[in-house]
């Protein structure tokens, strides 16, 4: 029997233990009912664990940019991955891990905070984007100042309010500890820890975070109903008006503009990268896959809605030297074209992605 078919057989018998247990904890209490809880919830994840990790372009999409050749994912190295992106340890204090920003119910963006929020109560000054199909990205950040996806991990960890430790720092915390110790020798076949496989480790658990079964993909891949009316009116809207930059199948073209969001801006954006006059405001497009599960929004995190955000591409698009042609003047939209771009955009939600278990923090 296949891996496949072994794990479909057990969740069957999952199924039928917690409903006999449900029917036993209804009659003992509510503690009862909680303790089953717990114990689905442990189940359920043993099983999803044995789905194991691995990397797959989705039919229709172009070539990663990130060669996972040199850097094959196994379950050892994806499991040391996961466990270093929910460890604080990478913190100077202890206090903050990478989830700490990017939380996987909001697509591994950091809900509900403007800009990222880190050691010692600190703020930054750009918003936590979500983490998904970064091995297709050319560059990362908000302005493209990093170029691998290996060694992103470096630029929050030395960030000073975000993680304010250094790599060598990190290694040697790391080192001292002996189960990181024989994680390390299991996910590269020999004793040590060192930057190079910390970031090859992380990469594998990031690298694979593929987002790609939203009911727009499900419209796409050939199933008409799985959007509505409203939703393909959107959609329709969307393809005519904000498909330049937001290209399918990723939704963004990689690309940095100024969108219009101030007549003076004050964050020099991709020129701190360039140097280049033209650079100046101008961010990367970052991808409309789940944003409904993402607020706030831009940048600088300054809107709390999509509705917000639709209204300012209508209403409230600033001049300034280096705007987006495409922009100046703002986009026509009318009250009801304005309500069903929204409806589509809050098509684009992955919730197998943001509930994948393998994504989520292990219990040790």
């Amino acid at each position: 029997m296949s891996v496949r078919g072994i794990v479909a057989g057990v969740r069957v018998w999952i199924a039928g233990a917690l409903v006999a247990a449900l029917l036993v904890a209804v009659l003992a209490g509510t503690g009862a009912r909680a303790s089953i809880g717990n114990a689905r919830d442990r189940l359920i994840e043993t099983v999803e664990s044995w789905r194991a990790p691995s990397f797959a372009v989705p039919a229709g999409w172009p070539k990663p940019v990130y060669d996972f050749s040199g850097n094959p994912v196994t379950r050892a190295g994806f499991a040391l991955g996961r466990r270093l992106f929910y460890d604080p340890q990478l913190s100077r204090d202890g206090s903050t891990s990478c989830a700490s920003c990017h939380q996987q119910f909001a697509a591994f963006a950091h809900y509900d905070h403007p800009v990222s929020h880190g050691i010692r109560n600190q703020n930054g000054t750009r918003n936590a984007p979500g983490l998904f199909n970064l091995a297709w990205q050319p560059a990362l950040m908000w302005d493209g100042s990093v170029h691998h996806l290996e060694v992103q991990p470096l630029a929050p960890i030395s960030n000073p309010v975000e993680m304010d430790e250094s790599i060598e720092h990190v290694v040697a915390k790391l080192s001292a500890d002996d189960t990181y110790k024989k994680d390390f020798a299991a996910a590269f076949g020999s004793p040590g820890i060192d930057s190079q496989r910390l970031l090859k480790a992380m990469t594998q658990f990031v690298g694979t975070m593929v987002s790609a079964g939203s009911r727009y993909d499900r419209y796409t891949r050939g199933e008409p109903d799985a959007l509505t009316a409203t939703e393909r009116d959107g959609l329709a809207l969307f393809r005519a008006r904000c498909a330049s930059c937001h290209a399918e199948p990723l939704l963004t073209d990689f690309s940095y503009r100024n969108n219009g969001l101030d007549a003076a801006p004050r964050d020099r954006g991709r020129e701190t990268v360039t140097a280049k006059e033209g650079d100046f405001a101008r961010f990367r497009v970052p991808s409309l896959r789940n944003v409904a599960l993402t607020p706030p929004y831009m940048h600088d995190g300054r809107y709390d809605t999509l509705e917000q955000v639709v209204d300012h591409y209508a209403d409230t698009v600033q001049p300034s030297p280096t705007l987006d042609p495409q922009l100046a003047g703002g986009v026509t939209l009318d009250a009801a074209q304005r309500a069903a771009l929204v409806a589509f955009l809050k098509s684009l939600s992955d919730e197998r992605f943001v509930h994948d278990r393998r994504y989520a923090e292990a219990r040790r």
